[in-house]
């Protein structure tokens, strides 16, 4: 199906209560947006979907007045509105609720929610009426918690929920949930899509943008999908199957990176298996971070870590990199122990580290996507060896190629990328010092579907060159098509090691739910 070919839903019944016709927005002569139209209805869960970069972000700033279209108008109940700012778009009705949740953490719920209108007398707040009145308002998200603690003391769930409640009750008529659920469980993502659908039936339409196709078929009732600035398709969600949809999103048909185990990886005596390990750590661990355990780094060989959030996945890599220090257990590498005291010795000793959080530990968002590349290679030949000019041009050029960084301007503040590009970019900074190992964490969350499948060719591709890798990963059906082992952990503990034929799905799952005293290690 070409996206001429992709199905619409026109239908002009009922009333649409947001409508967007024919959003442009240009950046220094970049097309973010051109000729963008979309309808929201009352009561109706919207997907908004597209690969990062296709321009998502740029018509949400332009829908609520953060940045200023070229062209297009909007209209709220058939009444053109032009907001030129969040808060005029929130005074409108319109109001969004970021991945990362834009409230005052060290205040209290109740302050949060009230924050800027606040019941006063006399000119001093009421507390108790305002704690009153936050209680009331949250009990209609089922929500009951005690609203005079501070924010930042509940789940990040929990903080989504009142920054939507407080939208609400500021009369949003239109709420936009941009990638809520990129940091939840699957209990907590439950708890979100309640709240949805309570809202759902008050009227209130939702803009719901997401990477997690299951949870747009869970909850959405209609899909507009972008693809390089512009519409690429609208359907209800019953009439667009999965793999239209990805179709639609790409342009071209998916090369399916994880529909199958790859070969090296599905036997048991893998090459990179029979390779003597280069990396140990030996009863390794960390009091109240993670229990001792066991780990041997091949080369050519991919170790996967899997399990619940909080189980101990990232708290593994940042021991092995050294950004946490263990006080048990040791460490080698080429049979010789190394300390493994900061993440500086774990550079020299050819160790790479992408971390899970990439905007606040792996980017520099204020520096090009120059100076970000050669950030780790220049610290690995420290400040008497400086890269020249040209040594730094060439490095860019050549990752930016080779990792098709778009678009491929390496004087871009990187801030400014996708977060598949910027995903990418990360990882050409630790490939440009030529890494014996490469941690990943999470190297595909909150990306795009074609980046995702480039990322996990690229895996395939360094483990085929000899690199060893360490990757955490929550997708398991991702993790079994590359992984030559998979370490299973729960409560902290390494429990389980799957090798060969029980690298599966269902064998990571039966690990993690077996019940087994989560601190026997792993065999």
């Amino acid at each position: 199906m070409t996206p001429s070919d992709t199905p619409t839903d026109d239908r002009r019944d009922p009333a649409p209560l947001l409508e967007l016709a024919g959003f442009s927005k240009s950046f220094a002569g970049f097309r973010a947006l051109d000729g963008v139209s979309l309808t929201l209805r009352q009561g109706e869960v919207h997907a908004l979907l597209g690969e990062n970069g296709a321009g998502k972000s740029t018509l949400i700033k332009c829908m609520t007045g953060v940045v200023h279209r070229d062209a297009g108008t909007l209209r709220l109940d058939g009444a053109l509105i032009a907001p030129r700012s969040a808060a005029e778009a929130t005074q409108a009705g319109i109001a969004t609720v970021y991945q990362e949740v834009n409230l005052a953490p060290n205040l209290s719920v109740a302050q949060n929610l009230f924050l800027g209108r606040q019941p006063t007398r006399f000119g001093l707040v009421r507390e108790g009426e305002m704690r009153r009145r936050a209680a009331a308002v949250l009990a209609g998200f089922d929500l009951h918690i005690d609203v005079a603690a501070p924010l930042e003391s509940y789940s990040v769930a929990v903080q989504h929920i009142v920054a939507i409640a407080r939208a609400v009750d500021q009369s949003a008529r239109v709420l936009i949930l941009d990638e809520p659920t990129a940091s939840l469980d699957a209990h907590e993502v439950e708890i979100l899509f309640a709240v949805m659908r309570k809202l759902k039936a008050r009227g209130i339409g939702i803009v719901f943008v997401t990477h997690f196709l299951d949870q747009v078929y869970a909850i959405c009732d209609r899909i507009t999908v972008l693809r390089n600035g512009r519409l690429a398709g609208s359907a209800t969600t019953a009439e667009l199957p999965r793999l239209d949809l990805v179709k639609m999103m790409l342009g071209r048909e998916l090369a399916h990176a994880t529909a199958e185990r790859a070969p090296a990886a599905a036997s048991g005596e893998a090459a990179g298996e029979r390779e003597a390990a280069f990396a140990a750590f030996e009863g390794y661990g960390k009091a109240g971070y993670v229990a001792p355990f066991d780990l041997a780094l091949r080369p050519g060989h991919v170790v996967g870590l899997a399990g619940l959030l909080g189980s101990g996945r990232t708290e593994t890599t940042r021991l092995v990199f050294g950004a946490a220090t263990a006080d048990t257990g040791t460490a080698t590498v080429d049979g010789a122990k190394v300390a493994l005291a900061s993440p500086a010795e774990a550079l020299h000793l050819g160790f790479g580290y992408c971390p899970e959080e990439r905007k606040t530990e792996g980017i520099v968002a204020e520096l090009t996507v120059r100076e970000n590349i050669v950030l780790a290679l220049q610290a690995k030949r420290g400040a008497l060896k400086p890269l020249s000019r040209r040594e730094q041009d060439e490095i860019a050029a050549r990752f930016i190629r080779l990792l098709d960084i778009r678009p491929p301007d390496p004087e871009r503040p990187i801030g400014l990328l996708s977060g598949g590009n910027q995903q990418k970019a990360l990882l050409a900074r630790w490939l440009a010092t030529e890494p014996r190992l490469l941690i990943l964490d999470e190297p595909t969350r909150g990306i795009d579907v074609g980046a995702h499948a480039e990322i996990i060719a690229l895996i395939r591709r360094l483990c085929a060159d000899g690199m060893a890798l360490l990757v955490v990963s929550s997708e398991l059906e991702e993790i079994v098509t590359y992984a030559d082992e998979v370490i299973v952990l729960r409560d902290r503990h390494h429990v389980a090691r799957l090798t060969g034929e029980d690298v599966t799905v269902p064998g990571i799952l039966a690990a993690i739910a077996a019940d087994v005293p989560a601190g026997e290690q792993a065999a």
